[in-house]
């Protein structure tokens, strides 16, 4: 278990996996992802976007956290106000299967266009999930550049 930062023991969640979508709407856990997961916090989630374009699957007891955080910005916050709008309409809380499944809500599913192959990778303390198409033309069309570089050298990466 590694160290982070601000944030219990946990281990950060690294790499990514391709995988599929059933017609169901259901979306097998990789298993790596799942093993991290039933280590680390058990099947309950909350599942949500910002943009609409990529699903993010937060184990309960870091969304929790997150909770916390938002809850300490006054309610009239504009900005929080456009977020929390967000978060509700594509989200929902779901529970992994026996078979290591959830349930991808059905709106996030058909605005971002998770219904066959997806990209399921690691960002920090919670989980993404991108159409594969759309994740590889992005990453094509958005190339890390010699700007990106410096930035992250100032922190030492």
């Amino acid at each position: 278990m590694g160290f982070r930062f601000g944030h219990g023991m946990e281990t950060m969640f690294r790499g990514s996996h391709i995988t599929r979508v059933d017609e169901k709407g259901r979306l097998k856990l990789p298993a790596e992802f799942k093993r991290q997961i039933d280590e680390e916090y058990g099947g309950q989630f909350y599942i949500t976007s910002r943009d609409g374009k990529v699903a993010e699957i937060h184990p309960m007891r870091e969304w929790e956290k997150f909770e916390e955080k938002l809850a300490a910005i006054p309610s009239f916050n504009p900005a929080k106000k456009k977020l929390l709008k967000r978060l509700n309409f594509f989200g929902q809380t779901a529970e992994m299967d026996g078979q290591g499944r959830v349930l991808l809500p059905q709106v996030l599913r058909e605005k971002a266009n998770l219904l066959a192959e997806v990209v399921v990778h690691g960002s920090e303390w919670h989980l993404e999930v991108s159409n594969r198409e759309e994740y590889e033309r992005e990453m094509a069309e958005v190339p890390m550049t010699q700007n990106d570089d410096e930035e992250l050298s100032k922190f030492g990466l």
